[in-house]
Formats: C-alpha cells, structure tokens, sequence
C-alpha cells in the first residue's frame, strides 16, 4: 500500500496578513511612543537644569526709587552687571532733546522714543565704540559739547537724549526696557 502523507495545510484567510501587518505597526508606534516618552521624563532633570537659578532670574531686573533723585541730578545703578543711568533731566534739557533735528543723526532716535516720561531719562551707562563707561553722572565731570555725557577714552559726545553726536560711537546709549510701578518707581528689566 503506497503510503501517502497527506499534510493539512490551513490556508490563511486573506486577512490574516493584514491583520498581522496592522498588529505589527501597531505594537511598532506604541513601542516608540514609550520610547520617546522615556527619553523626554529621562533629559527632563538635565533640560530643567540649564535654566537660570532664581538667584540669577532675580538679578534680571532692579527696581529703583527716583523719589530722592533731585531735578538736575544723576544716579547709576547697577542692572546685570552694566552701569544704568537714571536721570531726572530739567526742563532745559528735555527742550534740547526734542528740538534735535533727528535726520541730522548718526543713529536717528527721537527723544520721545528713548524715554517713557520726558523727565526720566534711563539708559545703559557703556559707551557704544569700545564699552567704556561715559562720563557725565557727577556734576564736576565734563558733559560734552552737547551737554549729555562724554566718554575720554576716544571722545564720543553724547546729547541729553544719550544720542550718538560726534566721536567714533557707532550708535546710542541704549536704553534698556523698562516700567514704572508707580509716580517714583522704575523696575529696569
């Protein structure tokens, strides 16, 4: 008797491949969603560290009290590291601040641009050409030829605005951001 193997081969349904195929992907995309999930709650500590301490983020601003800055007067500050001048400007030199032909600049900025109020002018104190600090805060220090600030070291001129006017400064004293609080509080920053 002639043996004969019969071998009883089921035949896949023609779904079983995509169902295979869709369990596959699926188990693919979930095992990489774990993956990528791990690896963010994983760099998260060493991300989160490279943010700036709150000692630091407390340094990023100042506040400043202009009640005791008198008419005339000039204060310097510190914010981030820069001198700041606060200065409480007369009347006289918010007149000749604004009557500038602005064109006629270097670096044309109205005054009414550079300040919030026209009696308070602040401005980072460090000379545009080669970050030296101008003089011009005390009242014995020379102003400049229009009567603002004056760096010696290469002899940049500075208006009551901090405008750029004569010297190798490339640009004006800049003013950095900042809010009153209130009628006789500045926050720089």
């Amino acid at each position: 008797m002639a043996s004969s193997t019969t071998h009883d081969h089921a035949q896949p349904s023609p779904a079983a491949p995509e169902s295979g195929e869709s369990r596959r992907d699926f188990l693919l995309y979930a095992t990489s969603a774990v993956g990528a999930a791990g690896t963010v709650l994983a760099l998260w500590p060493f991300v989160h560290s490279m943010n700036p301490a709150a000692d630091t983020l407390a340094l990023s601003s100042t506040e400043v009290d202009l009640g005791p800055i008198a008419e005339g007067q000039s204060i310097t500050v510190t914010w981030r590291g820069k001198p700041v001048f606060v200065r409480h400007r007369t009347a006289d030199e918010i007149k000749a601040a604004q009557g500038v032909d602005v064109k006629a600049l270097r670096e044309p900025q109205a005054d009414k641009d550079r300040v919030k109020k026209p009696e308070w002018l602040i401005m980072v104190g460090v000379c545009t050409h080669l970050g030296c600090i101008p003089l011009g805060q005390k009242p014995a220090e020379p102003k400049g030829e229009f009567g603002g600030w004056f760096c010696p070291c290469h002899g940049s001129h500075y208006d009551t605005s901090g405008r750029i006017r004569k010297g190798p400064a490339p640009a004006n004293l800049p003013v950095p951001e900042y809010t009153f609080l209130s009628d006789t509080l500045v926050r720089i920053g």
